[in-house]
């Protein structure tokens, strides 16, 4: 573990000014498509109260023809602080829908440049507004204009090795009036490949004033503190790290906070948060839910004698009593062995 430089604890200890808006936590959860739906958001939330959270990104062009929000917008007053993601390619539209997250209760607006899904940047979304700066700098500035909240961008390095053109595209997000940025440092083209490339964002951050957060295998508090070490960021955002692991960005706060270490959550708490977020997503949105709860579930599969025949197993279910059936199977297990891990196996035939 890379033990935090003195300026570093110092910096950790002092909130993170976004523009109007003081954050007590340097430590974000990522928006993640299908993932940070309000239920998931909860249970990250139990770990980490003063963190950033974001919701699923919304499209800008649908929203307008919408007459009710969309349940990605759903925002519960308890859950602050958080912001709403949106993404298009028209200033207009972007504006308009700005005002309307306003409404819901966001704190910033956050806009997406840099997914890298082919549905997305066909329609001239996400990280395709890397080949679009003039696009991408009239979006901030007529989303800035429509609202009194700060506005913020995530993006990419580039469009691919041969365009990596992030730092001329981040000082026109900064003087366009983006108060934060956001840096996933890989390109388009890496997708979630190889190895995030560092060395960019602390080129970033040595061109602009506002804050950069830094985005990219953050998996662990050794990686979050080794890259904020490397990079001079003022933050950094977890992504996947917290698939399966809703823990993380609480772990990662706790340290950078209090320097203290939080145990890893036992094979048993991580099934049993699994529980709770199969029935979350049950009562929040019926069998929807149960369909999303799949890949979930799998993800909690980890670390334990046995994970590989629940994972899929649990990956095909259709009700949440049969999740709860094969989740609770490795816990009694647990239990009738007297809480020996090394025992932890999955039986070869469903309880009836």
């Amino acid at each position: 573990m890379n033990i935090l430089s003195p300026a570093l604890k110092a910096k950790l200890a002092t909130p993170l000014t976004i523009g109007s808006f003081t954050l007590e936590s340097r430590v974000f959860q990522s928006p993640l498509s299908g993932v940070t739906d309000l239920v998931f958001r909860r249970l990250v939330r139990r770990y980490a109260p003063k963190s950033m959270m974001y919701t699923e990104m919304v499209s800008a062009s649908e929203l307008s023809h919408l007459q009710k929000l969309p349940q990605i917008m759903e925002i519960d007053p308890n859950e602050q602080p958080i912001s709403i993601q949106l993404f298009d390619c028209r200033p207009d539209f972007m504006a308009q829908a700005a005002r309307k997250a306003l409404v819901e209760g966001t704190k910033t607006i956050d806009i997406n440049m840099g997914c890298p899904v082919n549905k997305i940047t066909k329609r001239g979304g996400g990280s395709s507004l890397l080949r679009q700066p003039k696009v991408a700098e009239a979006i901030v500035r007529e989303v800035v204009e429509a609202v009194d909240i700060p506005v913020t961008v995530k993006t990419r390095i580039g469009w691919n090795d041969e365009e990596i053109n992030i730092l001329e595209f981040a000082r026109r997000m900064q003087d366009a009036g983006a108060q934060m940025l956001t840096l996933h440092a890989r390109t388009r083209a890496q997708g979630y490949h190889g190895m995030a490339r560092w060395e960019w964002i602390k080129k970033v951050k040595q061109v602009l004033s506002i804050p950069v957060i830094a985005n990219g295998d953050i998996f662990s508090v050794e990686a979050a503190v080794r890259c904020l070490a490397e990079t001079g960021a003022d933050g950094v955002m977890c992504s996947r790290g917290t698939l399966g692991y809703p823990f993380l960005v609480g772990e990662i706060d706790r340290f950078f906070q209090t320097g203290q270490i939080l145990p890893a959550p036992t094979p048993v708490e991580r099934l049993q948060c699994a529980k709770e977020h199969l029935q979350g997503l049950w009562e929040y949105k019926g069998e929807r839910g149960i369909r999303q709860s799949r890949k979930h579930m799998a993800w909690y599969c980890k670390g334990f004698s046995g994970a590989a025949q629940l994972r899929d197993k649990l990956s095909r279910i259709s009700s949440i009593e049969e999740g709860f059936q094969l989740l609770n199977l490795p816990l009694i297990a647990y239990a009738e062995r007297g809480g020996a891990y090394k025992f932890l196996r999955f039986p070869q035939e469903t309880a009836p």
